[in-house]
């Protein structure tokens, strides 16, 4: 029972994303800009169309990029900083480590607004982007686990024993990893959230007047206190998916903290 919550709030607007274009309607007819009601089940957005089609099919394109920006920082950042974290090579940790520290004097918002000026509605742009701005980070993270793994009396026995370095790497440093890469990945996915929904309020990686639940919160605030339902709802399954995310880990990071005390 204790995942019920978490995978609730991650499952409504997860699902909500990916089969909500299956269950809107083909109906492109526009009624008056922010009306309650009117035959419409959430009123009608800041052009006049149905803002239950535009729920069902704004999740698909912010979900999905955040998910495969989140995972590609991952898959490139995590093998550098185990290299970095365990390499005996000062030259070859500089290598790695200086390059990022350029990337971290960039303002991430700076980085959104030069790519909005350049490649407007590329979305894979748009998860390159992301994905390096969260990659200094996720590599100094996964450099100082490994750094701190790797001088324990475990890792300095199977050296002893003569096991490659290979093998402590990766059969026993990045297992114990698991948990510091967890908690840091709930809250990198909530900033990739944010992130796309930055470029999507400055028009990057989605079309103009393309279903975003981001994009439909920057377009539909001028008419908040007249038709709420156009910002509520969208921002609501953003933050309910952050939450959600953020408690799963948590609490699959509790339950793992209570395995490894109950083993030992």
């Amino acid at each position: 029972m204790r995942y019920a919550i978490p995978g609730l709030l991650v499952a409504v607007p997860v699902l909500l994303a990916l089969l909500g274009p299956s269950f809107a309607t083909e109906d492109t007819t526009k009624d008056v800009a922010f009306l309650l009601g009117g035959g419409h089940l959430l009123g009608t957005d800041f052009l006049g169309r149905d803002v239950a089609d535009e729920v069902l099919l704004g999740g698909r394109s912010l979900v999905l990029t955040a998910l495969t920006a989140t995972a590609c920082t991952y898959l490139v950042a995590v093998p550098m900083g185990l290299v970095a974290g365990m390499t005996r090579s000062r030259a070859l940790d500089e290598v790695l480590m200086r390059p990022l520290d350029l990337l971290l004097a960039l303002p991430s918002m700076l980085v959104l607004l030069l790519l909005a000026a350049l490649a407007p509605g590329t979305a894979w742009v748009l998860v390159a982007v992301v994905a390096l701005i969260n990659l200094p980070d996720v590599v100094r993270i996964s450099r100082a686990a490994a750094l701190s793994l790797s001088t324990r009396p475990a890792v300095e026995a199977m050296r002893l024993q003569g096991e490659s370095r290979t093998r402590i790497a990766l059969g026993h440093v990045a297992r114990a990893m698991r948990r510091t890469l967890a908690a840091d990945m709930g809250t990198r996915f909530t900033g990739a959230i944010y992130l796309v929904a930055s470029a999507s309020f400055l028009g990057v990686g989605v079309a103009p007047g393309a279903s975003d639940w981001a994009a439909m919160v920057d377009r539909n605030r001028s008419g908040l206190f007249l038709q709420p339902w156009a910002v509520v709802v969208p921002a609501v399954l953003v933050v309910v998916l952050s939450v959600g995310v953020n408690l799963l880990f948590d609490r699959w990071l509790r339950r793992a903290d209570s395995t490894f005390l109950e083993d030992r």
